[in-house]
């Protein structure tokens, strides 16, 4: 049995490589992941319903509370407030887990480009079952490259990088999402 302890902690080594320093951008000093794609063929009047309609079903899919919602949807963009249950471990009788909150823009401009934008995130983590008890964390505070990277750049600490990895696929997952969405 001791001898297989170091087989195990081989297989469950992961390459984070993808994650280190430089994964999650600031924009003075405030965590913002931002894309814009362009979406040949369609005019602004085209994109915006489509748009409307993506942050709009993130906001359905949402928790929902007064947390989730859209705040603006005026000139070509969107703009809405999202809070997610982001999984971390889930097993029987164990559920790790956090309440994943952020603001989200799409902004469809006349040269055939939507700008995404993903802001102001936040977790509420280690609350109890009635949802007491947890603690808020802003990402600034707890992925950023000086919170979650190790000084040599070789490995994210263990809490705060569990936070960073799934912020950053869920980042992409969106920013994926939209662009499949508009170019439909």
């Amino acid at each position: 049995m001791l001898m297989a302890l170091p087989l195990m902690a081989a297989a469950e080594k992961r390459d984070d490589s993808k994650y280190l320093r430089g994964a999650v951008p600031e924009q003075n000093g405030i965590v913002t992941f931002t894309q814009t794609f362009s979406v040949p063929g369609k005019t602004q009047a085209q994109l915006y319903p489509v748009m409307q309609a993506f942050v709009k079903e993130l906001v359905a899919k949402g928790r929902q509370d007064l947390r989730t919602r859209v705040v603006s949807d005026e000139n070509n963009t969107i703009i809405a407030n999202v809070e997610e249950i982001m999984t971390f471990k889930k097993k029987f009788l164990n559920w790790d887990h956090c309440y994943f909150r952020y603001l989200i823009s799409a902004e469809c401009t006349a040269d055939n480009q939507v700008k995404m934008i993903i802001t102001k995130i936040s977790y509420y983590y280690g609350f109890d079952q009635e949802g007491k008890g947890g603690e808020n964390y802003k990402a600034e505070e707890w992925i950023s490259d000086k919170e979650a990277v190790n000084k040599a750049n070789t490995k994210l600490y263990p809490r705060s990088g569990k936070f960073r990895r799934k912020t950053v696929d869920r980042a992409e997952e969106i920013f994926a999402a939209a662009q499949a969405a508009a170019q439909q």
